[in-house]
């Protein structure tokens, strides 16, 4: 679906997630006890499969694996805001995609590996012309999450009430992150 290279990460490809070639990866990584926050550590391993397979059949929500040099790394979820609870917290804008993610694996170890990888996300995004701006919204207690996205740039919004959490809203636009150093 989309391939990127970084001289440090090597190959980047990202496919759109299959929840039964690709349960037993991500049951793996969201019922570790670092993945609270992704809130899917409950869930059997049926119920895993059903979740992904109905988030496949959606028009307005998308999965994805990410691997890299044939590895899967990551576990990327994109939506579109006004057809999501968040939609209801802030103003939506026409190009606005929200974004979850959550790193499973990193490979070989490698120099600022999420800032990286979330920089290959980011570009995989913004590669639709439609895309105008990134949403996220990490739980306030998440301070890894917080913490990144004020690394990668994000523009800091309000604390928002969602129904299974109090998310830190922050944005992205995209003229911002094409000027971002590379």
């Amino acid at each position: 679906m989309h391939t990127a290279h970084d001289p440090a990460l090597g190959t980047i490809e990202v496919f759109v997630l299959d929840p039964d070639a690709h349960l037993d990866v991500i049951h793996a990584w969201v019922t570790q006890p670092r993945a609270k926050f992704w809130g899917l550590g409950e869930l059997s391993r049926q119920e895993l499969r059903d979740l992904y397979a109905y988030v496949d059949e959606l028009d307005t929500h998308h999965a994805f694996l990410i691997f890299r040099d044939g590895t899967p790394v990551v576990l990327l979820q994109t939506y579109e805001p006004e057809h999501d609870p968040v939609g209801e917290c802030y103003a939506v804008e026409p190009g606005d995609v929200g974004l979850h993610f959550f790193i499973g694996d990193r490979g070989a170890p490698v120099d600022a590996f999420t800032t990286r990888i979330s920089r290959v996300l980011g570009d995989f995004l913004f590669a639709s012309p439609r895309a105008r701006r990134i949403i996220v919204e990490p739980d306030v207690n998440n301070d890894g999450a917080v913490n990144r996205m004020t690394r990668l740039g994000f523009e800091p919004g309000p604390v928002i009430e969602l129904p299974d959490k109090q998310g830190r809203l922050a944005f992205m636009p995209r003229e911002r992150w094409e000027r971002m150093p590379r």
